[in-house]
């Protein structure tokens, strides 16, 4: 059977594919036990490195929930703030007046061009010579702006494409009934966009769990990256073990964040199956009347 994009394959074409698998599967098994036996030689897979995580709860209690904490702390204020920041640039940068278009261009453009880390470093020096936050904090306000600065004006391009990626002739149709530009944008537009948009979206929001590791590498943010090294000197130099543990858990986290993501796109791609209802002329009239007097608002 074949599809538009290919065609079927033949009898020699599936042979060949199953060597190819089988030959994947034979090399990523001798990658695996060379990994395995370069640990076992140095000594990395004894069982006192790994004991602290599954005999008791001090190395959870004392080091990883702490910095889990703040971890998630980080992320979640970053991503309140660069949401709905993001899609307000985003939808700025759509605006029929210059005034509003270009500078919100202008904004978006430099923090997406600027690393991270450098807005995060900004951040720091800011808030030490500038406010009167206090040392202990300042490392989560650095932290959290420079995830907002840069996350924000990446959200924004992705709000932005989500919009233009809609068919015109809905905005049109919308323009022909008396809606407005907020209206077309509020009802129409931004309900449609966000199926599309979503899964850019969580992706940014992965992108943003995972950056606040740097804070902890430059800035002292005790963060859980950065608890996985006081744990490793504690235990006495278990660092595989250490990491391997904060990696599983960031995998976790982003894993729990893709898949929820996967969960609400098909959600609101059934919502939007089931409501089949076709607009009559009276419905039409009506929603006209409505933009054309203002009451919707």
């Amino acid at each position: 059977m074949s599809s538009v994009l290919y065609d079927a394959q033949g009898p020699r074409a599936k042979r060949r594919n199953i060597l190819y698998m089988a030959v994947f599967l034979v090399a990523l098994a001798a990658l695996a036990w060379w990994v395995y036996t370069s640990l076992d030689d140095k000594g990395q897979l004894e069982w006192a490195l790994w004991k602290p995580f599954f005999s008791g709860t001090e190395a959870y209690s004392t080091y990883i929930w702490p910095g889990l904490q703040n971890t998630l702390k980080a992320a979640a204020l970053a991503m309140v703030i660069a949401l709905p920041l993001g899609a307000f640039f985003g939808i700025a940068r759509l605006s029929d007046h210059a005034w509003v278009r270009i500078p919100a261009a202008i904004a978006v453009e430099f923090f997406r061009a600027i690393p991270v880390l450098v807005l995060m470093i900004f951040g720091m020096a800011l808030y030490s010579q500038y406010t009167n936050v206090s040392s202990d904090d300042r490392p989560l306000y650095a932290v959290v702006t420079g995830l907002v600065l840069y996350n924000a004006s990446v959200l924004a391009e992705i709000v932005r494409a989500g919009i233009l990626a809609l068919p015109k002739g809905q905005s049109e149709a919308a323009m022909a009934i008396g809606l407005r530009k907020g209206q077309l944008m509020r009802l129409i537009l931004l309900p449609q966009a966000v199926t599309t948009m979503l899964p850019a979206i969580v992706s940014q929001l992965v992108v943003i769990v995972k950056d606040t590791a740097l804070g902890g590498a430059v800035l002292t943010f005790p963060e859980l990256l950065s608890s996985a090294n006081t744990m490793s000197g504690y235990y006495g130099a278990n660092v595989i073990a250490s990491f391997t543990v904060v990696a599983v858990i960031f995998v976790v986290i982003n894993f729990s964040l893709t898949s929820f993501a996967s969960w609400l796109e098909r959600r609101l791609r059934r919502g939007k199956k089931s409501t089949g209802a076709v607009l009559g002329a009276q419905d039409v009239a009506n929603v006209a009347g409505t933009a054309a007097t203002g009451a919707e608002r």
